[in-house]
């Protein structure tokens, strides 16, 4: 691994809760948050410790999209370059169907899920990993180049 990789200032963890943090790895995107963010580059996508609601499962999109998968919490599971945040203007369609009304939408590009995930605590907003958490998720990545 490079020295600039090694610094971890290139790369953030972002929590989300399940099933949205699998959703993610599945193709959801954007990411709904109630403020804006102003990192943009590469995240670790950590799984909160809180298990999801069984009536948020049921819901159709939610359902199709992790069936078959494993909701892993309080855990990373991927890694995802985060490339944008914006807002739907007033009045107009949500970009996708996963875009909340009045949410900030973090747009979320070239999504790897890890094999195997890190377990480890996670926060609100961007918070920074540390060195042996990075290498960690990354040795499950060979082919990964920032």
């Amino acid at each position: 691994m490079t020295t600039e990789l090694e610094g971890g200032d290139w790369i953030r963890g972002i929590t989300v809760r399940q099933p949205w943090a699998t959703c993610i790895l599945a193709g959801k995107n954007p990411e709904n948050r109630p403020r804006p963010w102003s990192w943009r580059g590469w995240v670790l996508l950590h799984a909160g410790k809180a298990k999801p609601e069984p009536a948020v499962l049921r819901e159709p999109l939610v359902a199709r999209t992790i069936r078959g998968r494993e909701l892993s919490t309080g855990a990373v599971i991927g890694v995802a370059r985060l490339v944008d945040c914006h807002q739907d203007p007033d009045g107009s369609s949500p970009c996708t169907p996963w875009a909340q009304a009045g949410a900030w939408h973090l747009v979320l590009r070239d999504v790897q899920e890890l094999a195997l995930p890190v377990p480890v605590d996670g926060q609100l907003g961007p918070w920074k990993p540390t060195p042996d958490l990075v290498e960690q998720a990354l040795q499950q990545l060979p082919g990964f180049r920032p």
